[in-house]
């Protein structure tokens, strides 16, 4: 009796090979994305500390504000005692963009009701007003977030506080420097009510 030993063919190699090309060309770009999931983690981070932020106010009874300091790519969560906000003695949670958690994520524009365009503060009742202890309804706000080729921009309505939010693609403009054209496609709104 002949023993065979059983082998690959070359076909069966070649079709193992390709299939692999295959399923590598597949996952490749794929990983190229994570820098924009980051950017989206940071975006979704301060939706939901905005929705925290007002549904703390409304269960306390007190008012919260949330603090965008210029030129620290991050924000805070401050109580609200009075119609006073310091973030020194008041502070609840802290938050920033400096970590790889959040990729190249960066705070570009912020425009608020607070008295220095840059704060955000909810009432007892959990609604925007533009000032520490006032009832003056605040206006809709915007807060910009960039990063990965990507711009978020997060709108939040005067009298709800509702967070929507609309991502635009930044792409680079052919033939030399500066600034890019922008293709604008909207994305599901996240909302706080």
């Amino acid at each position: 009796m002949r023993s065979f030993r059983r082998g690959y063919t070359l076909v069966e190699v070649l079709i193992v090979v390709t299939v692999m090309g295959i399923a590598g060309a597949l996952v490749i770009p794929s990983m190229g994305g994570a820098g924009v999931l980051r950017v989206q983690a940071a975006v979704r981070a301060v939706v939901s500390d905005i929705a925290f932020a007002q549904s703390d106010s409304l269960a306390f009874q007190t008012g919260r504000a949330v603090l965008f300091p210029e030129n620290t790519n991050g924000y805070s969560l401050v109580e609200v005692r009075g119609s006073n906000i310091d973030a020194s003695t008041d502070l609840m949670y802290s938050n920033g963009f400096q970590n790889a958690q959040y990729g190249d994520a960066r705070i570009v524009s912020v425009n608020l009701a607070g008295s220095d365009g840059r704060t955000l503060i909810f009432d007892e009742l959990g609604s925007p007003v533009t000032a520490a202890g006032g009832s003056t309804p605040a206006s809709n706000g915007t807060i910009v977030i960039e990063g990965s080729g990507q711009r978020y921009t997060l709108t939040i309505e005067g009298y709800t506080g509702r967070v929507s939010v609309v991502r635009t693609e930044i792409l680079p403009e052919s033939g030399g420097g500066g600034g890019g054209g922008e293709i604008v496609t909207s994305e599901g709104g996240e909302s706080n009510d």
